[in-house]
């Protein structure tokens, strides 16, 4: 499996109480040893912001370390139905209502279209990923590649925070409806504890319930859990179709009559809330390892899944708010009520069990996907599956509105950086791309954030401004013509590629840091003391267990500095073949375009 038993640091976490089994690098094996450690901080994390991965280091050293391979038996059409049922969920039935009443009205539809625009672009750039490094690792495994070990950490706790949080907001969802299906109020499951504060007094003891089932089944079997959201997704997908075609037969356009209430900043401020209705997708991606055919199976299963879920969720809340006037949307179970206002009271518990078919599937390809990024990290995805605990225990206490908005940041902050690293894989190639283009691809990507931040903080900050715009906006424009006239590509992609590079990572970037700037001041404190926490975990565990299994394995040459980021590491294989850093053999195997 590439690697040896007598590999001390590449010694596996088990499943025991010992020292060894939690902390097996030889930094945590005494006391000296960890102060020494501690001691060489600024020397290590250098050495881990500098390091790059390689495709081949992802696709078969790592992969081997998880000590299990996964059995390739999807196919474009199990994507498309994971995706559906990923993305399909909490968002759409509880979220809309929310924002249509008090967000953006009746143009709550053109938030869904701002959002499901910024999932697209995202979709495309995750669609490369996964087919050129089809591994379960996801997006840490991308980032790793291309931005180095320490951001890759940084976006592996938002990762690992966007399935737990999504999971948790999803499973309290499933608790509202379920309740609406028995014909009580949304909320009269759940058990109010006076004494805590009200965003987390309002336990949730079903939503554990539905977490833990989901969890089991997830375990059991990869290809039986897509069978079950294969079924589930088709019941979902009637029940979507006769909410539409229910919603248009009982319109009335009276209450299209004020159809931006809150004006164009409401629209936006609503898109960033709704993004949690398209977050899942990328739990496709983890299954690239799986799929049959990847570069076949990934576009069609993610682009199709996605082009899909942005249509209907636009008939949606079309339907809705043609239903009902926009003030008079219930914020809990606003489907449900709706056809109760006009008149089809039966429709409503049609309307609730579609909504729990839909939440179910949404968590257990969450669960699948979790279990796949983890199974990169863990012995194998069973293991990985049984981190879910972590979900029940958050969708016990936190509140929907917590929730949602907190998982947004996070994801739109992964995807951001995800079509960051998309730039550099097509961009800079060790061996290929000089240092003076190097240079420019650096300041170009600089200019693109630095402007996208400046345009998403101008947003936030400034009620009526618009001067900011003509600033910050050509900025970006020109930056990124910049990088397409003055730098040249300095990969091809082998299978299947992005168009209109940089031009789409590009604008991906622009709108994803855009609708960070719609998300509330709470929502970013929350997300601060979360980033605090990964810090502090990094710089006192994480990063001396990352460098000491990099040291162990000959995944790269400690101390390489710039140079070592400019060459990549060195796979596990390629150390034990005896051939050096300098090889060319080596070179062009990290390289397969050169």
């Amino acid at each position: 499996m590439g690697v040896n038993e007598g590999d001390e640091g590449l010694r596996k976490r088990g499943c025991s109480c010992t020292k060894n089994d939690f902390l097996p690098e030889e930094s945590f094996q005494s006391w000296g040893n960890y102060v020494r450690a501690l001691k060489e901080t600024p020397f290590r994390l250098k050495d881990r912001v500098l390091t790059r991965s390689m495709d081949s280091t992802e696709i078969h050293e790592i992969k081997a370390r998880s000590e299990h391979e996964m059995k390739k038996n999807l196919t474009w059409w199990d994507l498309i139905w994971f995706g559906i049922g990923a993305v399909i969920g909490a968002g759409i039935f509880v979220l809309t209502g929310l924002e249509a009443r008090d967000g953006a009205g009746p143009a709550v539809v053109l938030s869904y279209v701002v959002s499901g625009l910024s999932a697209m672009l995202s979709v495309f750039c995750y669609t490369e990923f996964a087919v050129e490094i089809p591994v379960a690792g996801g997006s840490f495994a991308y980032l790793r590649v291309e931005l180095g070990d320490f951001v890759a950490f940084i976006a592996a706790g938002n990762i690992l925070l966007e399935y737990v949080i999504g999971g948790a907001a999803v499973a309290r969802s499933w608790t509202s409806y379920f309740a609406t299906l028995c014909n009580h109020r949304p909320d009269e499951f759940r058990i109010v504890v006076h004494s805590m504060p009200d965003d987390y007094g309002h336990l949730d003891p079903i939503a554990v319930g539905v977490s833990a089932a989901i969890c089991i089944l997830a375990v059991l079997s990869t290809k039986g859990s897509s069978r079950f959201n294969y079924f589930a997704s088709i019941i979902h997908v009637v029940v979507i179709v006769f909410i539409i075609i229910g919603g248009f037969a009982n319109a009335d356009t009276k209450n299209y009559k004020d159809f931006i209430p809150y004006g164009a900043r409401g629209v936006f401020k609503a898109s960033a809330v709704l993004f949690f209705a398209y977050v899942g997708f990328d739990a496709v991606s983890t299954m690239a390892e799986e799929t049959k055919n990847p570069a076949k199976d990934i576009p069609i299963g993610l682009v199709g899944s996605m082009t899909i879920t942005t249509l209907a969720y636009c008939l949606l809340a079309i339907a809705l708010c043609l239903m009902q006037p926009y003030k008079n949307i219930d914020v809990d179970a606003p489907f449900s009520v709706a056809f109760e206002a006009v008149g089809w009271k039966w429709a409503k518990y049609v309307v609730a069990f579609g909504a729990l078919k839909g939440m179910t599937t949404v968590l257990l390809v969450s669960a699948v996907g979790q279990a796949r990024y983890l199974t990169a990290h863990s012995s194998n995805p069973h293991d990985a599956a049984m981190v879910s605990p972590a979900t029940a225990i958050i969708a016990f206490f936190t509140k929907l509105d917590i929730l949602s908005n907190l998982l947004s940041i996070s994801t739109l902050f992964i995807f951001m950086l995800v079509a960051v690293a998309l730039l550099v894989r097509r961009y800079y190639v060790s061996g290929v791309t000089t240092p003076g283009n190097r240079n420019k691809l650096i300041a170009c990507i600089l200019l693109i954030l630095g402007s996208s931040i400046a345009t998403a903080t101008y947003w936030g900050l400034s009620e009526h401004g618009w001067i900011g715009y003509c600033i910050t906006v050509p900025i970006w424009f020109l930056a990124t013509l910049g990088l397409w006239h003055f730098v040249p590509q300095a990969r091809a992609p082998k299978l299947w590629g992005v168009p209109l590079v940089p031009w789409l990572p590009s604008a991906s970037i622009a709108i994803n840091i855009f609708l960070l700037g719609s998300i509330d001041k709470k929502s970013f404190e929350r997300f601060g003391i979360w980033t605090g926490f990964l810090l502090v975990y990094y710089f006192f565990l994480g990063l001396h267990a990352s460098y000491d299994t990099a040291k162990a394995s000959g995944e790269n040459k400690i101390g390489q500095g710039w140079k070592q980021m400019e060459e990549g590491g060195i796979s596990n294989s390629t150390t034990e073949s005896g051939l050096g850093v300098n090889d060319t053999n080596n070179k062009n195997s990290a390289n397969p375009s050169t």
